[in-house]
């Protein structure tokens, strides 16, 4: 039984604890405790920032999926960190496909989707999800050529409502590029298209240089252009990309042993 002495000496703690000293010094501890945490949480994601840039200039595609695997397992709940995740997602969802690795593909890409589905429910980031939409469902393409009377509008109106939400989302703008890339003429496709919205994208992101400094989007949405430019028949101008990436990334490794040596041999012809 509590006597009335010890509800006496509860107060004298409980008015001493609540002290504003004591308040203060709480108060401060919370603040670091709040301080170490975010830095924690900001070195995470520039260690896995960092890796993936160095896994895509390296091609190294197994090392890009070692990060998604672990930020996948991590069970983070902040939206900011799963939507990078859905970005290195994205990414080595398209290498899959480029490599006829189907499976893979659609493991990535559900998963994906789900985190995606999760930013929604949460209204975060609303028009860069709608470009996100947009790229998945250009997937579901190529998984399923079958699947484009149905899958290609639907590709193409989230890459427009990505723009129109924010017209300086420079990842709808990839999206709408790629849309009017690929989709044929007959539907509305064009290449000259493509590229403008490729170069607002471009215009879009060099007008920040933290979007540029070391970001695999940066570098592949060049490689992009660079490629446009082939398509179109404009190799001087491809060639003139090409070297200013590796400007920018001597060692990229796609652009050096791939990508240029090809379109010299075709200038070559």
């Amino acid at each position: 039984m509590i006597t009335s002495i010890e509800i006496d000496n509860y107060s004298c703690i409980f008015d001493e604890i609540f002290s504003s000293d004591l308040l203060m010094n709480f108060r401060t501890y919370s603040a670091i405790i709040f301080i170490i945490l975010f830095d924690n949480t900001m070195m995470i994601r520039a260690d896995n920032k960092s890796d993936i840039y160095s896994a895509y200039v390296s091609n190294r595609m197994d090392l890009w999926k070692n990060v998604i695997d672990r930020m996948e397992m991590s069970g983070s709940d902040n939206n900011e960190f799963i939507l990078e995740l859905v970005n290195y997602q994205y990414g080595y969802i398209g290498y899959c496909l480029g490599f006829d690795r189907e499976k893979e593909a659609q493991k990535y890409l559900a998963a994906a989707e789900k985190n995606v589905a999760r930013l929604e429910r949460a209204g975060y980031k609303i028009p860069v999800l709608n470009a996100y939409r947009s790229a998945f469902y250009a997937f579901r393409i190529s998984l399923s050529k079958l699947s484009a009377p149905i899958n290609g509008p639907k590709s193409l109106n989230h890459a427009k409502k990505a723009v129109e939400l924010d017209s300086r989302n420079y990842f709808g703008y990839i999206q709408l590029g790629n849309a009017c890339f690929y989709m044929p003429a007959t539907f509305g496709g064009s290449k000259e298209t493509a590229f403008e919205n490729f170069s607002k994208a471009r215009k879009l992101m060099e007008s920040d240089p933290s979007l540029i400094k070391g970001d695999w989007n940066y570098l592949s949405l060049l490689v992009t252009i660079a490629q446009s430019y082939t398509y179109m028949g404009e190799y001087e101008k491809a060639k003139a990309e090409y070297e200013n990436l590796l400007k920018i990334e001597p060692g990229f490794v796609y652009v050096k042993n791939d990508l240029l040596p090809k379109l010299l041999a075709k200038m070559k012809k």
